[in-house]
């Protein structure tokens, strides 16, 4: 008889312990996926450029490939470019935020490029939630 009574005890305190779980969590919403702001805006940016620049075959982005570090260990999520035909090569595209900031910056070669303009547009349309493509040049 008191193995009935023992499982419902340990039912009824599973109940009390999930409902106050619940209550604590309401005050964590600042984060819920536990990502910080960086990783958040550099997973946004970096699924609209790889849509818009790559996966569309977009002929101004055609002669690099993208190179996805947003999981490093350094703490700063980044995506690069790299010619198409040397994976190994350097960078001529950094894309990345800092901390717990949720700014997004550019820099490298190609950023001083005609093409470099249309980065940076692409870039802060992407930032402000925007994930359209733009025309391509």
């Amino acid at each position: 008889m008191s193995k009935p009574l023992s499982i419902a005890g340990a039912i009824a305190l599973g109940f009390v312990a999930l409902g106050l779980a619940a209550c604590q969590s309401g005050s964590k919403n600042d984060a819920p996926s536990g990502k910080s702001a960086s990783l958040r805006a550099m997973e946004q940016v970096a699924i609209a450029a790889h849509k818009c620049w790559i996966a569309s075959k977009d002929p101004a982005f055609k002669p690099y490939q993208m190179a996805n570090e947003l999981n490093n260990f350094g703490g700063t999520p980044r995506f690069l470019l790299v010619p198409a035909k040397h994976y190994g090569g350097k960078p001529l595209l950094v894309v990345q935020a800092t901390g717990n900031s949720s700014r997004v910056e550019a820099f490298g070669p190609l950023m001083g490029e005609t093409l470099g303009s249309r980065i940076g547009a692409d870039i802060a349309r992407w930032q402000s939630g925007d994930g359209t493509c733009a025309a391509k040049a």
